[in-house]
C-alpha cells in the first residue's frame, strides 16, 4: 500500500487526510494518507524518505523549504519558488505547486481587477503569481520588509504597514497569514484593515474550518467572503491526480472531496 502525508506545523487541524483517504477508498486506490508534525524545515526531505512515502503535501511554514529540497521542480512552482506537493519518481523528489491553481479556481468567477495579499510566505507567492498571470494587479502587505524582498525582485509592488497608504483601493483582500488560526488575532491593526476593506468587494482567508476575525470583519463591512475550504479541496484534488500519476483524475477526486462538505 502506498503511503502519503501532509507536513506542517501546526498540523493537527489539517483536513487533508480526510480528503485524500476518502478519495482513495471511493476510487479504489490502494493508499493511505496521514499527518506529520515537522519541527525543523531542514529535516523535511530526510523525513520524507525515512517514512517511505510516495508523495506528500507541504503546508505552513515549509513550502519554500520544500522548493529548495526538491530534486526537480515542475510547472508554475518554478516561477513561484514554493512547493506544496511532492511526488516520488524513481527515488527522486519532484515538486509541484497546486495551491496557485486551487486558489484561482475559487475566485475566477468574481470580477477582480486588483488584489492586496496580506503576508509573504509560500502561499502568498502562489497566489501572487497566479493572479498576475491572469492579468490582475497584485500588491503585497507584510509586517516584515525582509520577507518581501523576493516579491520586489519579481516586480511586485510591496508595502510594510508603516509605508502603506490605506487610500489605495482593491477589489479583493486575501489573508495568507496564520492570524486567527489558533487565536482571535488580526493580520493587521484593526483600523488599517477597516480602511482597506471598506473599499473592497471581496475578502478571502486561506484559513478554513472557522470564521476568522479577518473574515468576520470583512463580512461586517459588507464584503462577499470565502474561507480556504474550497481552495484546500481544489489543491488536494490536483495533488491526488499527481500522486496517482493520473489513475485518479482531477474531476473524480474533486467530486469525491466536494461530497464531504467541509
Amino acid at each position: 500500500m502506498q503511503q502519503f502525508c501532509v507536513f506542517g506545523n501546526p498540523i493537527a487541524h489539517s483536513k487533508s487526510p480526510l480528503l485524500h483517504n476518502a478519495t482513495f477508498i471511493t476510487l479504489g486506490f490502494r493508499a493511505s494518507y496521514g499527518r506529520y508534525l515537522l519541527r525543523e524545515s531542514s529535516a523535511l526531505a530526510h523525513t520524507f524518505y525515512a517514512l517511505k512515502l510516495q508523495g506528500a503535501n507541504i503546508t505552513v511554514p515549509f513550502k519554500e523549504a520544500a522548493f529548495e529540497q526538491s530534486y526537480e521542480v515542475r510547472g508554475i512552482a518554478k516561477e513561484i519558488g514554493a512547493v506544496n506537493t511532492w511526488v516520488l519518481e524513481q527515488d527522486k523528489i519532484i515538486g509541484y505547486n497546486t495551491d496557485a491553481q486551487g486558489f484561482f479556481m475559487c475566485v475566477q468567477r468574481w470580477n477582480i481587477q486588483s488584489a492586496l495579499i496580506l503576508g509573504a510566505g509560500g502561499s502568498a507567492k502562489a497566489i501572487a503569481f497566479i493572479l498576475r498571470q491572469n492579468g490582475i494587479t497584485t500588491h503585497l502587505l507584510n509586517r516584515s520588509s525582509e520577507r518581501l524582498q523576493n516579491f520586489v525582485r519579481n516586480g511586485f509592488v510591496c508595502f510594510t504597514p508603516e509605508r502603506f497608504c490605506a487610500t489605495q483601493m482593491y477589489d479583493i483582500v486575501i489573508n495568507t497569514t496564520p492570524a486567527g488560526l489558533n487565536d482571535n488575532s488580526l493580520p493587521l491593526e484593526i483600523e488599517t484593515l477597516q480602511e482597506i476593506l471598506s473599499s473592497a468587494h471581496y475578502g478571502f482567508d486561506l484559513i478554513y474550518g472557522k470564521r476568522t476575525p479577518f473574515l468576520q470583519l470583512a463580512q461586517d463591512l459588507g464584503l462577499q467572503t470565502s474561507d480556504g475550504a474550497q481552495m484546500l479541496i481544489n489543491q488536494a484534488a490536483l495533488s491526488s491526480e499527481l500522486f496517482s500519476f493520473g489513475a485518479i483524475s482531477f474531476e473524480n477526486a474533486l467530486k469525491c472531496m466536494n461530497a464531504l462538505a467541509l
